[in-house]
């Protein structure tokens, strides 16, 4: 399992490449990406889709809310708690 910090940076990196339009634009792990206007509903499922298949989870729909996607730390949260389980 990665560590916490490894998958914060491959959430980042995956955002930063994905869904930036501007490279001179700045995010970091706190950054608003749902709410902040960043990812839209169709790319929170590519988002989705490439956490499920990275870590080899699943997570459910009514998990894969706006809120828990609305940040790389609370992504990061979100992936944690499915690679270990606690679900």
């Amino acid at each position: 399992m990665e560590t916490t910090e490894e998958v914060r940076a491959a959430v980042l990196k995956y955002v930063k490449a994905e869904y930036l339009e501007d490279d001179d634009q700045e995010i970091d792990c706190d950054t608003a990406l749902i709410s902040g206007g960043i990812v839209d509903s169709f790319s929170m499922v590519s988002l989705k889709r490439f956490l499920e298949n990275r870590y080899k989870i699943q997570i459910p729909d009514d998990k894969a809310t706006p809120e828990a996607f609305d940040s790389v730390n609370k992504i990061t949260s979100l992936v944690e708690t499915f690679v270990a389980g606690k679900v």
